[in-house]
């Protein structure tokens, strides 16, 4: 059975048209963000320069703080880009209203359950490990939903001392998204027919023709990162993801934009890694300076963030379509569908990508909480942490989640 389309992590990405043949690379891709994520969350419990984590090892280390920063750079801009691309094609087959139906289901469902279940926990244990307090769950449980209405924080509007929405921050950032440009395409369906039908990127299209067109969005990305960067939405600012999100929109409603990204995937991978090392040059400046690069408005503060924004997009472009020169060649080599024990685990993992999310952060803090006590060397620790929360992940997933239909249908699954 095919598997479903859609926009969040375990959906498989499928097309319209000329579109329609499976993308697995785009699958891969997703399920190894997700996946990374139990890794760089439990490199965060180590990590010297962020020292709000909800749980800190007494010994800290700069070592995961550059290894984050070669992830961070893409990893969620990616998983952003490979979202608008196979929101495009939801789109394609649904109206405006049903894709909405769809996105509350997927996504606003799965943020409800975690917010309601999950997303107290790591609150309650930074307070317990980190803060001193002798505070019961109960209490904390009671002042987490203690909340207010902030419209300038949008789309982050419910606001709270204890509140937050935690990792969940890219549900919220999708969700919100997925409706603006469902907006959109009710509104262009009715004023505009031409440009949401098919043929109607027929200018765009024509202008990837030119090389290193599909290049030119590293302007905006990098413009949006000017007025700082928000170390809690993985070191981007909330907008940029918007940027990503309808950069996967357009880049997936024409097929010569595919034809543009494999032909420019070297050009921006070089281009890309030419700009984040002056980035990384900028911040290291920066941090010599006793200034934050995140937010400092002098000239190296702007130099970093314009570097690294720019980056983002140009590595997204480099990773589509390398990807992509790279499933069109293995699918010419080979003759039949891959078949085998390593495919099922594969299938297992692609179909658990929402649930994995959503629970992992919650899982690693509790096992973090756990092992820092120990004082053992960091390499030691870290390697028990993401070992024993993907152990604990994998066991929660299938015995309480995909086994159930309930559980499934809370979790962002299907069927």
């Amino acid at each position: 059975m095919r598997p479903p389309d859609g926009a969040v992590p375990g959906d498989a990405v499928d097309g319209p048209a000329a579109l329609t043949a499976r993308r697995p690379e785009l699958d891969a891709l997703r399920l190894a963000v997700v996946l990374g994520l139990v890794l760089f969350h439990a490199a965060l419990v180590f990590d010297a320069s962020d020292p709000d984590f909800y749980v800190k090892n007494e010994t800290t280390t700069e070592v995961t703080t550059i290894l984050a920063g070669l992830a961070v750079v893409w990893a969620m801009p990616a998983l952003f880009a490979v979202s608008g691309w196979a929101a495009r094609r939801s789109l394609s087959r649904r109206s405006p209203g049903g894709f909405v139906r769809e996105r509350l289901l997927r996504l606003g469902v799965p943020l409800l359950v975690a917010t309601v279940l999950l997303l107290p926990f790591p609150v309650w244990v930074r307070e317990r490990t980190r803060e001193g307090s002798d505070l019961s769950y109960a209490e904390l449980y009671r002042r987490f939903f203690d909340v207010r209405l902030e419209p300038a924080e949008a789309p982050f509007v419910v606001q709270g001392e204890h509140f937050e929405s935690g990792h969940l921050w890219f549900v919220v950032l999708l969700l919100a998204w997925s409706l603006l440009l469902a907006l959109a395409a009710a509104v262009l369906a009715r004023v505009a027919p031409r440009v949401v039908a098919p043929g109607g990127l027929d200018r765009v299209g024509r202008a990837a023709g030119r090389r290193g067109a599909v290049l030119l969005p590293a302007t905006a990305t990098a413009a949006l990162c000017v007025p700082g960067l928000e170390q809690e939405y993985a070191g981007w600012p909330r907008w940029a993801y918007l940027g990503f999100f309808l950069g996967g929109v357009v880049l997936g409603g024409d097929e010569r934009l595919r034809v543009a990204l494999r032909r420019d995937a070297a050009l921006a991978a070089v281009t890309g890694g030419v700009l984040f090392t002056g980035g990384l040059v900028a911040f290291l400046a920066a941090d010599a300076a006793a200034s934050d690069a995140f937010t400092a408005m002098d000239a190296t503060g702007v130099t970093f963030r314009v570097l690294f924004g720019a980056a983002g997009w140009l590595f997204v472009v480099a990773i589509l379509g390398g990807l992509d020169r790279w499933a069109l060649r293995r699918a010419s080599s080979r003759t039949s569908e891959a078949t085998g024990r390593g495919t099922e685990v594969y299938a297992y993992l692609l179909a658990a990508g929402m649930p994995l999310y959503v629970l992992h952060q919650p899982v690693v803090v509790g096992v973090a909480a756990l092992v820092v006590p120990w004082r053992a060397p960091i390499v030691v620790e870290l390697a028990v942490v993401v070992v024993a929360s993907a152990a604990v992940l994998l066991v929660v997933y299938d015995l309480g989640v995909r086994r159930w239909r309930l559980t499934r249908w809370a979790f962002g699954m299907r069927g």
